[in-house]
């Protein structure tokens, strides 16, 4: 089974100071060796951090880190069948009166189709989507 990396995993790596490759390398020691992967919304929530930076030096460190990241890992793209498959989760959800916020609820969708689990920080999220295998990390 390989692994989708939430943003909070990388957000909170990069907050440390750790490289891209430090922190592949952290989630090897944890997981094994699996394929690793991010969702296309994992970049679009990491490049709305880039934006809000406080400073230029800031701003320019989280695009280096964001660019080694779409370098060094697959990017899944939201596809049809996994906006199809999220669009049928929330709707099984809001009929339980749950709600997951649609960036969780997509990147959880492409993990469920590719048959991958979530790494993240957001375990509370995660879990309230049937089937996911989601890893605290």
């Amino acid at each position: 089974m390989g692994l989708i990396l939430d943003t909070s995993v990388l957000v909170a790596a990069e907050r440390r100071g750790q490289s891209p490759s430090e922190s592949f390398a952290e989630i090897c020691a944890r997981f094994g060796d699996v394929p690793v992967a991010i969702s296309m919304l994992t970049v679009f929530e990491l490049m709305h951090g880039v934006e809000r930076a406080r400073t230029a030096d800031q701003a320019h460190r989280q695009l280096v880190f964001v660019d080694i990241l779409c370098a060094g890992l697959t990017v899944f793209p939201i596809t049809v069948e996994i906006a199809r498959l999220g669009g049928r989760i929330e709707g099984a959800l809001a009929a339980k009166g749950v709600s997951v916020a649609l960036d969780d609820l997509l990147i959880g969708a492409t993990a469920l189709h590719l048959s991958f689990g979530v790494a993240t920080k957001n375990t509370k999220h995660f879990a309230l989507i049937p089937g996911l295998v989601v890893n605290s990390f």
